[in-house]
């Protein structure tokens, strides 16, 4: 691992871009996200128990969209956001195992912004695809500091990835990730500049400095609600910092603000009243804070009770910044810009879309269609409709009593279901091969199961592992897409509770076979957790050398199972590393 230093993040500006002048300069790009963070997690939306003093001051310098929409769960808001696509288009269709990786050919807001010649840098949680080309660099992010998994195990002085290797951090995590956009936007100052900020709090688990749960603990909450409270309030006082670097450098005209967060709240805490948390395409699941300032663009203290979504963000952003729009990739989205130029001017009613993929299935429901007036929901056989003027808290089912409502609506669904998938989804193969990521780790979420190998988690979430190995029979297997022929070096990541353990490994009609010659099976790191949580812990593994071997371009599947073992050599796989070491 290499020690994390700031000044790696720091861009030279390319020898082509050609200086600005101030007034002619494209506006700077600041767009912070939150995770899990819901629509009732701020102060000035009704929340007397929790202190959150500069999303407030966001909201009341610029326009806050009151009912502003994204998806249920984290990866597909992200996908929609980045590109202003529904998720699905994108090939987007869950948070784990391969089905959270964006196709590569997308394009994003960062790469938008980086044609244009803007510096663009990501600070955070990506979780749109963990393998190149669909990761940070591949997309258009030219500094990164983070992860690409959907959750991280620890939040205090943890190892992050820092443009495609570890990096050792020290202090609480979303302090760390600030101080990087920090650096980045000092560097950047005098070149426009797209800073991409979305912290991974409050997602579980739930760890957080004292002094911010104690506040809460004293304000009579439960250990979850403080802490999840106490993650957005640090995540507040850190956005607090960057809005100071802004207002130090001069730079606070010239920038355009954003805040969101990226799905309902992880938890049954206060949330307006709104039925349905995070993972449900009810009202309160998908219905997040909103809130963007370009002083002297947008006005000061605008409410925009108009619907609005994820989807909206890059042609709005695109349009004040005079990028140009990606061709050939019709976007779902519209410039909200109208809205706040003129509250009085016409705006047509149009339908936004949820959908939340269960696990591996790509089944339509649950789903749901929101216009100005209504919300119609399908989880099961039947759907239901609610006024969401006259019962905001979705308390009646109006869908027998007003068919001619509910009906269009429904078909419009379907209608919209069948043309968002008629891309290629499920999970995509994990290329291999890139000059720019010659290592690959191919992790157990990724994997296909056979036997009576399971995850240790119950989800198969990421940093989760594969452990129940029984018999010859059992596997596990990758897909592939070898980009670029060559020889690769294979290791696996595991643990074993004693010596002996022989692996075999396959790969396009070649067997390599490796022996577990040292027990390592260590307690998990410890973890500060202010709740059980319900993610793996971390651990540390040891890592077992197959040698090499040649892998053609192309198409292929590497199998992973034991050649021999006893009952009492039991062993666990994280991952098997592929590094590519020659033509």
């Amino acid at each position: 691992m290499r020690p994390f230093l700031l000044g790696l993040l720091l861009l030279a500006a390319p020898a082509w871009v050609a200086p600005l002048a101030a007034q002619d300069r494209r506006p700077n790009i600041l767009l912070v996200m939150t995770d899990d963070q819901g629509w009732g997690d701020v102060y000035s939306h009704g929340n007397s128990k929790i202190d959150t003093p500069t999303m407030d001051r966001l909201a009341t310098e610029g326009a806050r969209f009151d009912r502003f929409f994204v998806s249920p769960v984290c990866a597909p808001t992200r996908a929609s956001l980045l590109t202003g696509r529904y998720h699905l288009r994108t090939g987007v269709s869950g948070v784990t195992r391969g089905l959270e990786t964006m196709r590569p050919e997308e394009v994003t807001l960062a790469e938008m912004f980086r044609d244009a010649g803007y510096a663009t840098g990501l600070f955070g949680k990506w979780h749109n695809g963990a393998h190149y080309p669909s990761d940070p660099a591949g997309q258009g992010f030219e500094a990164f500091l983070g992860f690409s998994a959907g959750h991280w195990n620890n939040y205090f002085n943890t190892t992050l990835e820092q443009d495609g290797a570890p990096v050792e951090t020290e202090g609480y995590i979303t302090d760390v990730l600030t101080e990087a956009a920090l650096a980045f936007i000092t560097q950047r100052r005098d070149r426009p500049f797209f800073c991409y900020v979305p912290y991974n709090a409050p997602h579980s688990p739930f760890q957080v400095p004292d002094r911010y749960f104690d506040k809460y603990k004293a304000r009579g909450l439960d250990d979850k609600t403080a802490a999840a409270y106490g993650m957005v309030e640090n995540a507040d006082d850190n956005l607090a910092r960057l809005l100071a670097r802004l207002d130090s450098l001069g730079l606070t005209q010239h920038t355009i603000v954003v805040f969101l967060t990226d799905n309902g709240p992880n938890g049954d805490r206060f949330n307006g009243g709104m039925k349905g948390v995070k993972g449900s395409v009810h009202e309160g699941g998908v219905r997040v804070p909103f809130f963007i300032r370009w002083p002297g663009r947008i006005p000061r203290g605008r409410t925009i009770r108009t619907p609005a979504a994820h989807i909206d963000v890059l042609p709005t952003l695109a349009a004040l910044a005079g990028v140009a729009l990606p061709a050939g990739r019709p976007l779902d989205g519209r410039d909200l810009a109208p809205l706040w130029q003129d509250p009085a001017a016409a705006w047509p009613d149009r339908m936004l879309f949820h959908h939340h993929s269960r696990r591996d299935s790509l089944e339509r429901y649950p789903g749901a269609v929101r216009t100005a007036r209504h919300r119609a929901v399908r989880y099961g056989e039947a759907w239901e409709l609610y006024d969401m003027l006259l019962d905001p808290g979705q308390t009646t089912d109006l869908a027998a009593a007003q068919p001619a409502v509910v009906e269009p609506l429904a078909a419009a669904y379907e209608a919209w279901y069948d043309e968002v998938t008629r891309g290629a989804l499920g999970r995509p193969a994990i290329p291999v091969g890139y000059a720019a990521r010659p290592l690959v780790e191919l992790p157990a979420p990724e994997a296909y199961l056979g036997g009576a190998v399971r995850y240790f988690g119950k989800s198969g979430w990421a940093n989760d592992w594969l452990t129940g190995w029984q018999r010859g029979a059992d596997r596990a297997w990758w897909e592939l897409d070898v980009v670029e022929a060559g020889r690769y070096e294979v290791s696996a990541l595991y643990t074993a509770t004693r010596p002996g353990a022989r692996l075999r490994l396959e790969v396009g009609g070649q067997v390599i076979e490796g022996a577990i010659e040292r027990g390592h099976d260590p307690a998990p790191l410890p973890s500060p957790d202010r709740v059980a949580r319900g993610e793996v812990y971390e651990k540390v593994w040891a890592a077992l050398d197959f040698g090499a071997l040649a892998l053609p371009r192309g198409r292929t599947r590497l199998t992973l199972a034991p050649a021999a073992f006893s009952a009492d050599q039991a062993f666990d796989i994280k991952a098997v590393r592929l590094r590519r070491v020659g033509p």
